[in-house]
């Protein structure tokens, strides 16, 4: 049988102020490219695309990269557009417009959609993709991975974990008992699998109650952008091609490392326009 994966959810393009150029992002998108490059033999994608040259620059890609994205949605609007700094190798975000397709417009799911997203196995989702009212019946259909980014609030805990498999977060500000406690909630909450990733400290994972430790990979980094994205994508692909827990962590953070060798989250660097 094929391995599959989708991800639903945000795209944006990455601005580079001090280049003067674009790269196509967005958490949801990073983790379908990833995961095809890493070996998943079929990947798609849904989400909703503005009505602007920023969001073609994408679908552009996502055809390069084979992520089919035939189910997304299209309005009009512009396509989100964080600003990005590099200090140092290190991606910092300045903020971008806020009347964007991923401010003002989220997907919902039709039952076709669903049976789509069902013969994925896997779907890929998180916080910045307006998704939450949706995942009760995506847990009916498929098996839910999400990205929490710095979002541990218990009310949204509550929200969010009693669907999914999966639940990623960054974490290089927690202590270990803040880890610990957070990642006891998760499951507490009915979530399988808990992973934090910690920055320098590398990252620690649950399954179940049992704790993974995981060290970075020391590279020559030029840029940070996508690496936490790349770390999930690489974790799901040797997941869902049967690897155990060790193998997986070990690969994911390999996979992150590498990411931190090329300028934006997969590269297809555009001229920034006015």
């Amino acid at each position: 049988m094929a391995s599959k994966m989708i991800a639903v959810g945000d795209n944006v393009v990455d601005c580079y102020l001090d280049d003067g150029v674009y790269y196509p992002g967005g958490n949801s998108v990073n983790v379908a490219v990833n995961c095809k490059r890493n070996g998943i033999e079929e990947v798609a994608y849904m989400g909703v695309f503005g009505s602007d040259a920023k969001a073609e620059h994408i679908k552009w890609a996502l055809a390069r990269e084979d992520v089919h994205y035939e189910r997304s949605r299209t309005i009009l609007a512009k396509s989100g557009s964080p600003g990005v700094r590099l200090v140092d190798g290190d991606r910092k975000f300045v903020g971008g417009p806020r009347d964007t397709a991923q401010h003002i417009a989220r997907i919902r799911l039709t039952d076709d959609d669903l049976q789509y997203i069902a013969a994925y196995g896997l779907c890929h989702t998180s916080c910045f993709s307006s998704i939450e009212f949706e995942l009760p019946k995506m847990k009916e259909a498929v098996q839910v991975s999400f990205d929490f980014s710095e979002r541990m609030e218990d009310e949204y805990l509550q929200r969010v974990c009693p669907y999914l498999s999966y639940a990623f977060f960054s974490g290089s500000h927690l202590t270990d008992d803040a880890i610990n406690r957070l990642m006891d909630r998760c499951h507490e909450l009915g979530t399988p699998v808990v992973g934090i990733t910690l920055g320098s400290r590398g990252s620690v994972f649950s399954d179940q109650g049992k704790r993974y430790k995981q060290g970075i990979k020391r590279v020559e980094a030029i840029d940070t952008m996508g690496a936490g994205d790349s770390f999930i994508a690489g974790f799901l692909t040797r997941s869902i091609l049967g690897d155990d827990m060790e193998h997986a962590l070990d690969y994911a953070a390999s996979v992150a490392a590498n990411s931190c060798r090329i300028h934006g989250s997969f590269g297809y660097p555009h001229p920034l326009e006015d």
